[in-house]
């Protein structure tokens, strides 16, 4: 949501130019992330997973809140990157902002996994997940870390909010469904991350359109969180996910 919204700011108020207003918003968004973070998560002392999630929503409606007086409610439509035309691939048509979610998608997939593989703060970032008292045993700044995260997924968040703003426009909640979309894929797929989270997000879709297509639109959302359902009660650790064991 603030990926989409502060693209607008930048172009319609600041009159810049389509690339600087993604890169302005993007920068933005992630500043708002780290700011998240150190006003929020950092001065919690042990925190249990209910209290985070109690904050985290709470801080996603404020976020909401204040973007509905700044921007208002209307709903608004970002410029494609490259025209509206669609193109023909054999006897089907495709429009170029979908390539560009296609590409764009891939190289942020790429570029996690190369991230986390591969680079130091990466598998730092992976060992204060695994087990954070450990990290910090072996000299690891878990705090650092968790900013970090929060900075990576705010830049992620709002670069999705960028790309898929031309089609399915942006406002001041466009975020909640985009978040619950994520959550569902991710729940498909299995929480370990990585190529089972991406091959959930395409099931997800691709069910999606399916039902939209043979049952009706108007329950396009509605699947999705049928589909969730069923995978909590008959794979809780997802399609792609391995059940875990914990010795006792």
């Amino acid at each position: 949501m603030l990926g989409g919204m502060f693209t607008l700011f930048f172009l319609n108020v600041c009159k810049l130019p389509l690339p600087l207003a993604i890169i302005l918003a993007v920068a933005a968004a992630t500043a708002a992330g780290i700011l998240f973070e150190r006003l929020t998560i950092r001065p919690l002392k042990s925190p249990t997973p209910l209290s985070l999630i109690i904050i985290t929503i709470g801080g996603s409606i404020l976020i909401r809140g204040i973007a509905m007086l700044v921007w208002g409610k209307d709903t608004h439509a970002l410029p494609s990157f490259s025209g509206s035309e669609p193109l023909m691939i054999g006897s089907a048509t495709i429009l170029p902002q979908n390539i560009w979610i296609f590409g764009l998608t891939a190289i942020a997939i790429i570029g996690n996994k190369l991230f986390f593989q591969y680079s130091i703060t990466g598998k730092a970032m992976r060992a204060c997940a695994a087990n954070r008292r450990a990290a910090g045993l072996v000299g690891i700044d878990v705090r650092r870390m968790v900013m970090f995260s929060f900075a990576i997924s705010a830049t992620l968040g709002s670069l999705a909010g960028i790309i898929v703003a031309p089609l399915t426009m942006t406002s001041y909640d466009v975020g909640i469904m985009l978040g619950l979309k994520g959550f569902c894929a991710a729940i498909i797929g299995g929480l370990s991350g990585g190529v089972g989270t991406v091959l959930g997000g395409l099931l997800l879709g691709i069910l999606e359109s399916l039902g939209a297509g043979l049952v009706s639109s108007g329950y396009k959302d509605a699947i999705a969180f049928v589909i969730l359902l069923l995978i909590l009660i008959i794979r809780p650790q997802g399609l792609f996910g391995r059940a875990q064991t914990e010795r006792v």
